[in-house]
């Protein structure tokens, strides 16, 4: 009898509770005003937030403080990877490489939204396909993988490579759109558009958040319903037919939407591939790790597994894995992802199988003293382009509205895909009496050169808007000549000390190509963002929103 006493009180409070709480849930703490109530201003606030979930494929990085950069001696003795404590916040990052079978979607979504066979479309397809002559050897018979790697069902899931800093960033774009897509036509807000015929399936996040209507073709049938609110129908207005749209227009400030994919910052990086929390004790690192795993030796020390190799790498001059019937590391090549166990966060082949594109543009300082929270090079602030009607501009489909550019190597680029925002560089005018920054450009701000330096003045640039210290060598020019119709290079014949420059990018981590000493995570190498390799892969990152975690404290002193 007691006990059916508590339980029903229990109950009674609860009931008590939930009822108080659903009177002032919907009501502003510090006015009292309704919210989503369109007899008060149908004014926004989206339901309570318990935090986000791990997107498809990803884990959750707890962020904190850590150590970047070297663990080894500096062998290379170019001070590249001088200590530096530097703060990172929480994200969610791909416990693995993006895949071939990931990427071909990717290829096959945009060869069906984009074809080829048309005029307009005719580059775009060429420039998300990955260079599979990365394989090729002068001196090896290595041509099987260049036909057969990147869409062979066995390759199905080995990391994709030949993949450039441009083409990756690409995919990180597109990964936003399909994934909000999927999220959208999933919770009921529009049509499969895959079912339907009459529509290009191209889907641009910004562009559905800043006027839906450019979408499609046009065609707002496909919403099907908005957010639901209370009392949307005003008396007398005839109810709304099952085909008519409902509610009102989704916001960033329902929360439905997915951040933005994008590929990690070096720091980011680092920090996830280091995973300092099996080396915490309470506030403290005990020792700095050399690999992505705890210990210093490359191969494991359980009994089940001791002796096997950790990480996919070379151990030397033509060994690539080892003898037959007795491999040493699993493979002479990439391996399938999660082939060797995960480190602390969860995350496989932080050191070796392939290195991977992080976003900065490379410099050999990372100066803590300038930013030590959330360190990046490379920012490049724009916002979106208004046109003389006070509309936001969009990208054409014709042939003349897109803007294609040349990369050195040949490569064809789209500056920005047809039906996607506009975006230009922010003006000195935007940053007007700002203290927080001063340019667009940010890439090659306080790096040491003379145009960070206060006593820069334009005639004083040997290469003009060039930075001084790094003068990598311009951008080859194509002139058609007016005889033969040829495109004629005109190449950089001014001699350059360096091959640093705004477009080049770090990569990390050791690869299947690489020797032991570049499995530490600290270690950097560089290359230009158009560029291409057979062992430079990558994985996308997205930012985590409101606190670094949402684990409850738990006492620090035992209970008695």
């Amino acid at each position: 009898m007691k006990n059916i006493l508590k339980i029903s009180l229990v109950a009674f409070t609860t009931v008590l509770l939930v009822n108080c709480n659903r009177s002032t849930a919907g009501k502003s703490r510090l006015t009292g005003l309704s919210f989503n109530d369109p007899k008060n201003g149908n004014y926004i606030r989206a339901n309570s937030f318990e935090g986000q979930k791990p997107p498809l494929g990803m884990v959750e990085i707890e962020g904190g403080s850590f150590t970047m950069g070297q663990v080894q001696d500096d062998v290379m003795f170019d001070w590249n990877t001088t200590p530096k404590k530097i703060h990172v916040r929480s994200f969610f990052m791909d416990e693995a490489e993006v895949t071939n079978s990931e990427y071909f979607l990717y290829v096959q979504y945009i060869k069906d939204v984009f074809p080829p066979s048309e005029e307009q479309y005719k580059h775009i397809y060429n420039s998300v396909l990955p260079d599979t002559l990365v394989w090729r050897k002068s001196l090896g018979n290595t041509d099987i993988l260049a036909e057969n790697y990147f869409r062979h069902p066995a390759y199905a899931d080995y990391p994709v490579v030949g993949v450039s800093w441009i083409q990756a960033n690409e995919y990180c774009k597109w990964r936003t759109n399909a994934v909000n897509l999927r999220t959208l036509i999933e919770k009921g807000h529009i049509e499969n558009i895959f079912e339907k015929d009459s529509v290009r399936n191209f889907f641009d996040t910004d562009v559905f958040l800043v006027d839906d209507s450019k979408l499609f073709d046009g065609d707002t049938t496909i919403y099907k319903r908005g957010v639901r609110t209370r009392n949307i129908r005003k008396k007398g207005e005839p109810r709304p037919g099952k085909d008519d749209f409902q509610g009102r227009k989704i916001t960033k400030a329902d929360g439905i939407l997915q951040q933005k994919f994008r590929l990690p910052t070096e720091a980011e990086w680092e920090f996830a591939a280091k995973a300092n929390i099996e080396n915490r004790e309470y506030n403290n690192i005990r020792g700095r790790k050399k690999y992505a795993w705890d210990g210093k030796y490359t191969r494991a020390k359980s009994k089940r597994f001791k002796g096997d190799q950790l990480a996919n790498f070379k151990q030397g001059r033509g060994e690539y894995s080892g003898l037959s019937g007795w491999s040493s590391d699993g493979s002479d090549i990439p391996i399938r992802i999660k082939s060797y166990p995960p480190n602390a966060f969860g995350l496989y082949d932080m050191s070796g199988n392939v290195a991977e594109w992080v976003a900065d543009v490379y410099r050999p300082i990372i100066d803590n003293e300038a930013n030590d929270f959330n360190y990046f090079r490379g920012n490049l602030f724009t916002k979106k382009m208004i046109n003389q009607n006070g509309e936001v501009v969009i990208v054409g489909g014709q042939a003349g509205n897109i803007v294609y550019d040349t990369l050195p190597n040949g490569n064809i680029i789209p500056e920005q895909l047809p039906g996607s925002i506009k975006y230009i560089p922010i003006t000195k005018d935007d940053a007007t009496f700002r203290t927080n920054f001063s340019k667009a450009e940010n890439a090659n701000i306080g790096d040491g050169d003379l145009n960070s330096s206060r006593f820069y003045e334009d005639n004083q640039d040997e290469f003009a808007s060039r930075p001084s210290m790094y003068n990598s060598p311009k951008k080859p020019t194509r002139v058609r000549d007016s005889l033969t119709g040829r495109d004629i290079i005109s190449t950089d014949d001014k001699s350059r000390t360096t091959l640093i420059s705004d477009k080049t990018r770090v990569y990390k981590g050791g690869a299947w190509s690489d020797r032991e000493y570049w499995l530490d995570p600290a270690q950097r190498r560089y290359l230009p963002e158009y560029m291409a390799t057979n062992y430079i892969g990558f994985r996308c990152v997205t930012d985590k929103l409101g606190p670094m975690t949402y684990k409850k404290r738990k006492s620090r002193t035992p209970s008695r």
